[in-house]
């Protein structure tokens, strides 16, 4: 296999600028990440700072209702909110290491924004989010929170408004003081070694999920699911259980509205091959090349890209990727919060959600793992609206 590639899919297509620090982040992956004593320092912030372990939760009401058992690996309960801190703080550390003093990064639904304000105040480095200007109106509590934490948030209001400009910004942002600067990528996509390292850091809740269903039931899962965007809570979640034939693994992409002619997120489903933030991947585009405006309810979704892992996990078969609509994902929402008392993030209403509208895909008393990727607080602004629900405390 080519460096950085995963198959037909990945490499680093950047300007010759940016090869520098690529290679300077390479290096750090390669020979810092490794070493006992990053991994102790890492360790222990994600167990006395993040709080590692997060639990695998039993969903009786659901369970019962579907006739399977449903697990959650509650990445929501994380400080921060979302799995985006495994990352942050590793990458932080990793910068630290190579004599860095800011981090800059993208946010979309604001969760990574968010991580990366909290690793860089964690450890003492300056810290720039790019945002696009639509996230930033429908996310405004999370702007407030990266705020808060000591984060400069710029409002990027070129093309789309939306995730894909953020990155746009952010690296072109990076190019003009890479010497101080890390870029703190926040999905497994990206130029290589982006999708490798921010892999690397994610797998940590699918290591955990594959232990703590072994405790618990003495088995493995029969599926694990998640949603996918640009992809970094569900390669962390899938890849430890890539070797083990008997278990299936499920990404579900967000389909928007589902009307004919409405944009979508579906890249893997609906795309084609093409180049889009320095990696080869599957994409939402016109005929000529052009990227596609992308729609999800769930900012964190809302990216016409996705990893290039994902692109190579679905060609070869060893995973399947499926969509959903808002509409499902905004009734998986409710039912989670009313059933069984537990306030998802709408990305991870998605997979949820697929596993909801298709018991029939598996079989009685079978064991399925979703990945809880955050929690909903964020997302009750988009929520309030999508249900017609009054800006009132007695709203019920």
């Amino acid at each position: 296999m080519k460096k950085g590639y995963f198959g037909d899919f990945g490499g680093c297509y950047v300007p010759e600028i940016l090869m520098p620090p690529l290679l300077e982040v390479e290096k750090a992956m390669n020979e810092d990440l490794p070493s006992a004593e990053f991994q102790a320092e890492l360790q222990n912030l994600l167990h006395t700072y993040a709080g590692r372990p997060t639990p695998l939760t039993f969903c009786p009401t659901l369970s019962k209702e579907l006739g399977f058992e449903l697990w959650l690996k509650r990445e929501d309960l994380l400080h921060s909110g979302a799995h985006k801190i495994n990352n942050t703080l590793g990458q932080a550390l990793l910068a630290k290491r190579m004599g860095k003093t800011a981090l800059v990064a993208e946010t979309g639904a604001g969760q990574h924004g968010v991580a990366t304000a909290v690793a860089a105040a964690r450890l003492g480095m300056k810290c720039s989010i790019y945002m696009g200007a639509e996230d930033v109106e429908r996310q405004a509590a999370n702007v407030m929170r990266m705020r808060l934490l000591g984060a400069e948030v710029v409002a990027v209001e070129s093309g789309s408004r939306t995730l894909k400009d953020a990155i746009n910004a952010a690296l072109r942002a990076w190019i003009a003081c890479q010497s101080t600067t890390h870029y703190c990528f926040g999905s497994a996509a990206g130029p290589h070694p982006f999708p490798t390292l921010v892999r690397k850091f994610q797998q940590v809740l699918g290591q955990e999920a594959r232990r703590q269903m072994q405790e618990a039931c003495h088995c493995l899962p029969d599926a694990v699911v998640a949603c996918v965007g640009g992809g970094s809570n569900a390669i962390g979640l899938f890849h430890p259980f890539l070797e083990d034939e008997s278990v299936r693994i499920i990404g579900v992409e967000a389909a928007g509205t589902g009307e004919p002619g409405c944009f979508n997120s579906a890249p893997i489903n609906l795309g084609s091959p093409g180049v889009l933030h320095g990696s080869l991947s599957m994409l939402l585009q016109n005929s000529d090349g052009q990227i596609e405006p992308s729609h999800s309810i769930s900012a964190g979704l809302d990216y016409p890209g996705v990893g290039p892992e994902h692109a190579h996990l679905s060609k070869i078969g060893r995973a399947r990727y499926v969509m959903v609509k808002d509409a499902s994902a905004l009734n998986a929402f409710q039912q989670l919060c009313r059933k069984e008392g537990i306030l998802p993030a709408l990305e991870s209403s998605h997979a949820l959600a697929w596993v909801l509208d298709h018991p029939e895909e598996f079989k009685p008393g079978s064991r399925v793992i979703v990945n809880l990727s955050g929690r909903g607080d964020k997302d009750m602004a988009i929520v309030r609206k999508a249900l017609n629900l009054p800006e009132t405390a007695d709203m019920y």
